[in-house]
């Protein structure tokens, strides 16, 4: 447990240091494989005016660089609030398998960072949702995928293990 604590309170600084820095909101993001830091990121939403800056993203993006491939199978997350529906998604495609975190949803939504109507719009069908979506040009984008069923499992699994 002490070893958790440490790695929580890694990210848990980095969220107080935004508040210092400005670069973006409070929230910071360790990531963890054999007890090592991979990588240590704040949000930098403001800084980098990107909207999908947020620490665990950003965390995401340095530790698989560092190790070369976007597979993170192995690696634990800790994060400074209940990571978004956008964090969550790329937690998921990471493969990132046991997340610590401190603030809840709640607590974020407290704080005037809520995202319950992200979570909302994501429960209805696409028709359904606020921003207008509209199939365009189906018989062309599908020429994409028939080529990557078609490419077979060898190019997958490089592309896959990231060493293309």
């Amino acid at each position: 447990m002490e070893t958790h604590q440490k790695f929580m309170q890694k990210a848990i600084s980095l969220s107080r240091k935004n508040l210092k820095t400005l670069d973006g909101g409070p929230f910071g993001c360790v990531i963890v494989r054999d007890g090592k830091i991979l990588s240590a990121e704040p949000n930098t939403v403001t800084r980098d005016c990107d909207p999908t800056a947020h620490a665990e993203i950003n965390a995401i993006r340095s530790a698989s660089k560092k190790i070369g491939k976007a597979d993170l199978s192995g690696c634990i997350m800790y994060t400074s609030a209940e990571p978004c529906p956008m964090c969550l998604s790329a937690i998921y495609w990471s493969n990132i398998s046991q997340v610590y975190y401190g603030n809840t949803k709640r607590d974020a939504e407290w704080a005037g960072f809520g995202d319950e109507f992200i979570s909302e719009q994501l429960g209805k069908k696409i028709e359904e949702q606020d921003i207008c979506f509209e199939r365009i040009m189906a018989s062309d984008a599908i020429k994409a995928f028939e080529e990557w069923v078609a490419a077979g499992p060898e190019l997958k699994e490089t592309i896959k293990d990231g060493s293309m």
